[in-house]
């Protein structure tokens, strides 16, 4: 596992990142997962990776684990590769929006 010091920065920038709590990440998986005649059940509900973002959110910084840690690097990188300003994508990039999303990043949310 990381150093006291790099974990401590890891989860500032992964929870700078990650800018929607985590109900409206549950909400949004749900949806997304979502289709005309079936829904899933809450907790298998969107991709592994957002699941595991949904869990490290309900998680106090002490109880992380290494793939926790992993998944938070893995999730800051893309949010950062994702949302640079000259790239940053407008609403009607829906795809691309919906796909941060689903690792719990909304680029037009404030």
């Amino acid at each position: 596992m990381t150093d006291a010091l790099e974990l401590d920065a890891l989860w500032e920038d992964f929870h700078r990142a990650v800018n929607m709590t985590s109900q409206e990440l549950a909400a949004w998986l749900r949806v997304s997962d979502a289709d005309e005649t079936t829904e899933p059940l809450p907790d298998q509900a969107g991709p592994p990776t957002g699941q595991h973002v949904l869990a490290i959110l309900q998680k106090r910084r002490t109880d992380l684990t290494d793939a926790d840690v992993r998944v938070m690097y893995e999730v800051v990188d893309t949010v950062a590769e994702q949302t640079d300003p000259e790239n940053e994508p407008a609403a009607e990039d829906s795809d691309r929006r919906h796909r941060l999303m689903t690792i719990g990043h909304d680029p037009l949310k404030p």
